[in-house]
């Protein structure tokens, strides 16, 4: 019995889309999902170029439409599928191996990123299952994004020298500089980035246990893993933090900060949020400044957090700040901590759910509440500085954001 029968048993999946059978080498299935995009060859070539690794790889693309969607997306879906099959048709060898798909009139329901990713995911699962391979990766990956040359044999390095890992994220790196967009395009995602770097580093300065960057373009989950958890939703954007909020707090879960995936900074109206939305909104509005979470927002959380162990002996609310006590209340803690309690025999146990109950979710959820009532946002240039000094303790901090920026990525790519 292979693997993940159980999970194709239990989602009723179609059969295998794919005829053409696995190489028995295959080890990384990459899945892009790929909706009205005009250049998906220049991201197919980034792979192609890559080194490639002692094992073999599969990229499944996925184009897909609705069955709302425009009969011009459609057209353009078209266009693309021909030019990648031709590519493909070109490139295809015994190392790497180009699946083009086109999924045409998906349920308005759920047609989007998230679906798509699952459909292509699924079938990078079916093909570990006919190898029975529960260790093969699947990797998530965009229809405008590049990688270092060194993508493939850095993930396969990784995994044979980790072999306890189930899952990782991949360092990503927005271009911010260059000719092919504008200064104001360039100045955009220097601070969206920021603020993604600001509010992972954030959460390790308040000592969340699950502090990991969860970029659709830029990890990798292991099949069987991938099936235990129940695959990949299909909501229409998020998808990629959804999902791995399943995954890592499973634990081994690792970074690759030895290669890099490089996201596009382009704006699109794709998805309601991410990065490409927030480009277009902050472009809508004429400004380049991004507003984030203050930084006395997670001191609060941090003050909180430090008081977990005593929790687990009692808890009373006047024990917490009115903020926390408001937030708590609404959200039934009292009943569920005493759950937690009754289901934890030591410390390292109750520690171990009281983060599954305060989860990544919960902690976004948190932000906005206190954020609607108590704080405002701040611009995050000023509160990635403010953490930088302490947190990191650093003194000489450059004034400008795309400097700033910089160091944030030496800091969590660890790099000098």
């Amino acid at each position: 019995m292979s693997f993940a029968n159980t999970y194709f048993k239990r989602f009723k999946a179609k059969e295998s889309i794919l005829q053409k059978l696995p190489s028995e080498k295959l080890f990384l299935s990459v899945v892009i999902p790929v909706f009205n995009e005009p250049d998906l060859c220049s991201s197919l070539q980034s792979l192609k170029d890559c080194i490639m690794p002692e094992q073999t790889v599969e990229v499944i693309v996925l184009i897909n439409s609705s069955e709302n969607s425009s009969e011009n997306i459609v057209l353009k879906n078209m266009e693309t599928y021909k030019k990648a099959k031709e590519f493909a048709s070109k490139n295809n060898d015994n190392k790497i191996c180009f699946h083009i798909l086109n999924f045409e009139n998906l349920p308005k329901k759920f047609a989007g990123v998230g679906l798509a990713r699952k459909i292509g995911m699924d079938e990078a699962l079916r093909r570990y299952n006919s190898l029975n391979k529960p260790n093969g990766l699947i990797a998530g990956f965009d229809a405008d994004a590049l990688v270092e040359k060194n993508y493939f044999i850095e993930i396969e390095n990784h995994f044979k020298n980790n072999p306890k890992t189930i899952a990782c994220s991949i360092d990503f790196q927005h271009p911010i500089e260059g000719s092919e967009y504008t200064d104001y395009i360039y100045k955009n995602i220097v601070n969206y980035e920021l603020h993604l770097r600001y509010f992972v580093e954030i959460l390790r300065f308040i000592d969340y246990p699950f502090a990991f960057h969860t970029i659709g373009s830029s990890f990798v989950v292991r099949a069987d893993i991938y099936a235990k958890q129940g695959g990949m939703n299909r909501k229409k954007a998020g998808e990629d933090f959804y999902f791995l909020q399943k995954i890592i707090p499973l634990g081994n879960y690792y970074e690759i900060n030895s290669t890099k995936v490089i996201p596009s900074p382009r704006i699109s109206d794709r998805v309601p949020f991410g990065t490409g939305a927030a480009i277009s909104k902050m472009i809508e509005n004429n400004t380049n400044e991004y507003f984030t979470y203050s930084f006395e927002s997670f001191v609060l959380l941090k003050m909180f957090f430090k008081k977990i162990n005593s929790f687990f002996i009692s808890f009373k609310y006047e024990d917490v700040q009115e903020i926390m006590q408001e937030f708590l209340k609404i959200n039934n803690f009292e009943e569920d901590l005493k759950k937690i309690k009754n289901n934890s025999p030591n410390i390292n146990v109750f520690t171990k759910r009281f983060f599954d109950w305060f989860n990544a979710f919960r902690v976004i959820k948190f932000l906005n509440f206190s954020h609607e009532k108590y704080f405002i946002k701040k611009k995050v240039k000023s509160e990635s500085v403010r953490l930088l000094r302490e947190y990191h303790r650093k003194k000489n901090i450059p004034n400008s954001e795309k400097k700033i920026l910089l160091l944030y990525r030496k800091i969590q790519t660890k790099t000098n």
